[in-house]
């Protein structure tokens, strides 16, 4: 009473208190209408527009995944946010129909305005960046569209292919018997190593040697490789581009050493003694006017494709693996059936080793939360039935498919690679039954590679990189939990812009021994083949 009579008289405070609750009811209100009677359902947020922004921004992709898996009944649904609308896809058949509808649903229009953010390329590098991005037949083609058609040309299936994953898989294989030469590797619990942190090191170095050459940077100064990973777990900050050399620092200062190390590179022609497509990327960019800084920036993109999603996939295949010793014997076997004194052949892999490849994709399945991202460039009726607002963004949220009950069943949560193989196929060791046929998941609920028009070009290149790595650790090592119990696998970190294979919550600390059987000697000098 006191605070009354000395301050603000109790009515103007009643007055201006319910001024703000009818403003904020208002408010709210506005952001819940549809702009058409066919726009998908209207998801409001308690704080109006911004709500779902804050959400994103303080709980990564688990935020869009807990709002889809809340939501079930919703095929597609509306987020209201500043000046725009983003639609999220979470039915397979609707995201089929967002694929075909790739000339008006298109990424293309976002790659410049994400390079720009997490590459830090200057206005001029933007502006011959954002020319003829989508040309049509007989039209002046731009930077994005030469990159693009040449990837996709370099990494489909054929002689170029083939020679890029063997060189890849001699290159995992030295790094592995290095591994295996420079230490006493034994049962010592002091002898304890992080397992992503093993993978990392091993993919880090080949990628860049096998793509990059032998004077690659990180082969030139070791603590570039610091640098990347400070760079990769930094990105969702670039992203956001508020003085990034000050709310970014690590990434950064990790971005431009990687970039001053790549221009380097380039000023001094290394790249000529580099993979063909990294030299037909080098030469695309100077062709369209690039300079050689801002090729070192696009060229640490490529590099960063390369890495981090092999890495990520590997840790948790081979995690999986060793902490299930009956699925360990079952892979392990299948493997040893396709290796011979004559060679190990890649493909054999991938056509005789049927619970190999159901791990590869059920860990990608429960690690991948990625969203496939595009533009609405017209107004659109989507399927005949969704109003889509030009300038809008739409998603298909791959952590909502990949964690819907009615595609993979009950146990969606858990790992079952079982859910991967056809009835025949049906094992011991297979991580559990299986709830669902393989044949009867819709193509489009698979999200890791995306799908459609921005299906990722890379896709067969990782698939015989990755099998090649877990195939050979498996018959040169033996992996165990550094405590002498069973493996424990922890959960992935969801709570994280979710741009490539989710990473644990904890670190997984491992033993690892050499082999002396008759096939880890075999694959250390196998002859690799397709």
């Amino acid at each position: 009473m006191t605070y009354f009579s000395e301050g603000w008289p109790p009515l103007p405070i009643a007055t201006c208190i319910v001024i703000v609750l009818a403003a904020y009811a208002l408010v709210y209100q506005y952001s819940t209408q549809k702009l058409d009677a066919k726009e998908p359902v209207v998801i409001s947020s308690g704080i109006p527009f911004v709500g779902h922004i804050l959400g994103m921004a303080l709980h990564g992709g688990k935020y869009i995944k807990n709002l889809g898996i809340g939501n079930k009944s919703l095929p597609i649904f509306t987020l209201p946010v500043p000046g725009s609308r983003i639609y999220i896809v979470t039915d397979p058949a609707l995201a089929a129909a967002v694929q075909r509808a790739s000339k008006v649903l298109s990424f293309t229009p976002i790659i410049p305005e994400v390079t720009e953010r997490v590459l830090g390329l200057d206005k001029a590098t933007m502006d011959i960046t954002r020319k003829n991005l989508d040309p049509g037949p007989g039209d002046e083609r731009g930077f994005l569209a030469d990159i693009q058609d040449m990837v996709y040309s370099y990494f489909g299936p054929g002689n170029y292919l083939n020679e890029i994953s063997l060189d890849a898989a001699r290159e995992l294989r030295n790094e592995l018997l290095a591994f295996a030469t420079s230490q006493e590797l034994n049962r010592d619990p002091s002898n304890s190593i992080d397992l992503l942190g093993w993978v990392r090191h091993l993919v880090a170095l080949s990628t860049a040697k096998y793509f990059y050459g032998p004077q690659n940077p990180i082969a030139l100064d070791p603590k570039l490789e610091e640098n990347f990973w400070d760079f990769d777990h930094g990105l969702s900050k670039l992203l956001i581009n508020l003085v990034p050399s000050v709310t970014a620092s690590k990434a950064y200062r990790g971005r431009e050493s990687l970039v001053k190390a790549l221009e380097t590179y380039l000023e001094n022609g290394h790249h000529k003694t580099a993979s063909k497509i990294v030299q037909r990327r080098v030469e695309i960019a100077l062709e369209h006017g690039w300079t050689l800084r801002a090729t070192a920036r696009s060229e640490l993109s490529f590099l960063f494709a390369g890495i981090v999603n092999a890495t990520t996939s590997t840790f948790w295949i081979l995690l999986q693996i060793f902490a299930d010793p009956q699925l360990l014997s079952t892979v392990r076997e299948e493997i040893a059936h396709v290796v011979t004194e004559d060679g190990l052949n890649i493909t054999d892999l991938k056509d005789h080793c049927p619970m190999l490849v159901a791990v590869y994709r059920e860990c990608l399945r429960l690690g991948s939360d990625n969203y496939s991202t595009r533009m609405v460039k017209e107004n659109i009726l989507l399927a005949d039935r969704y109003f889509l607002k030009k300038g809008a963004v739409i998603q298909i949220a791959g952590g909502v498919l990949h964690a819907d009950q009615s595609i993979w069943g009950d146990n969606v949560e858990d790992f079952n690679p079982g859910r991967f193989l056809e009835p025949r196929q049906q094992q011991s060791g297979s991580g559990g039954s299986s709830s669902t046929k393989q044949n009867q998941i819709h193509p489009a609920a698979f999200r890791a590679f995306g799908g459609g028009k921005t299906l990722c070009p890379g896709r067969h290149f990782a698939m015989n990189e990755i099998l090649s790595l877990v195939s050979l650790v498996i018959l040169m090592f033996d992996i165990e939990a550094a405590d002498g119990g069973r493996i424990r696998v922890p959960r992935k970190n969801d709570g994280v812009l979710p741009v490539h294979i989710l990473e644990p919550i904890a670190p997984v600390k491992v033993l690892i021994s050499r082999r002396r059987d008759r096939f880890s000697e075999i694959s250390a000098n196998v002859k690799l083949d397709m």
